[in-house]
């Protein structure tokens, strides 16, 4: 009988893997409990490829997965509880400017805010030439064309990383987050921000942030419209 199919000729390298293939496949178990030599075939899920004792590597990356998760946990946590306790801060200083009996009074709960924000410092800024109100503590004259350059002509907040020392004055330099709101106050009148400083980095991103602080700066600026007898925008 003659044959016509022939074993298919292979380099003792191919047959020495299938030779491996056919043992791994038939010791699974065995091999699962060999830590050295799983790190010897993975050498990238264990670092370092010397893993003597494959349970206790286990155990230990398992806990450092275990207090990462608990970290991210603990993290949304508490980034749930401070928005929650800005969101407490905004309804309490909305009735603050409500209740003001002054024009002054009113600038005050806006400059007296950075503290409920998490900020530092914060000012009111109105673009023009002089000084600003003596009466008006936290009000500060910027040059014209300030808003524009920060904000664009159509945005209505931004938060930065600098430009501090420019809307917030002397100390302002050392800030590390400033939030920049527009207020349209009126038609006529100067441009006008609401700027805060954090001294911190990265103060003021997240999505609750900077909701809250734009409804403040919304708030704020139909005040000062109020008290200035202003029509609405």
């Amino acid at each position: 009988m003659v044959m016509n199919d022939r074993a298919e000729a292979r380099s003792p390298a191919e047959a020495a893997a299938e030779a491996v293939k056919a043992y791994i496949r038939l010791n699974r178990g065995k091999l699962a409990e060999d830590g050295e030599l799983l790190a010897l075939l993975l050498p990238g899920r264990f670092e370092g490829g010397d893993v003597s004792d494959f349970q206790s590597y286990v155990i230990e990356k398992l806990r450092d997965e275990n207090a990462a998760l608990r970290a991210e946990r603990d993290g949304l946590t508490g980034a749930h509880v401070q928005a929650a306790r800005l969101g407490e801060g905004v309804k309490r200083l909305a009735l603050e400017l409500i209740d003001a009996r002054t024009f002054e009074e009113a600038i005050a709960v806006a400059i007296g805010s950075a503290q409920v924000f998490g900020a530092d410092r914060a000012a009111l800024c109105v673009e023009g030439e002089g000084s600003a109100p003596k009466e008006c503590e936290g009000v500060r004259l910027i040059s014209p064309g300030t808003a524009i350059t920060v904000l664009g002509r159509d945005g209505t907040g931004a938060i930065l990383s600098g430009g501090g020392e420019i809307l917030l004055g002397a100390g302002g330099g050392e800030c590390r987050s400033v939030a920049v709101f527009r207020l349209r106050i009126g038609r006529d009148t100067p441009a006008a921000i609401f700027v805060l400083g954090a001294y911190e980095a990265g103060r003021f991103e997240g999505d609750e942030i900077t909701a809250d602080l734009g409804f403040f700066a919304r708030a704020l600026e139909r005040s000062i419209r109020a008290w200035l007898d202003l029509p609405k925008v």
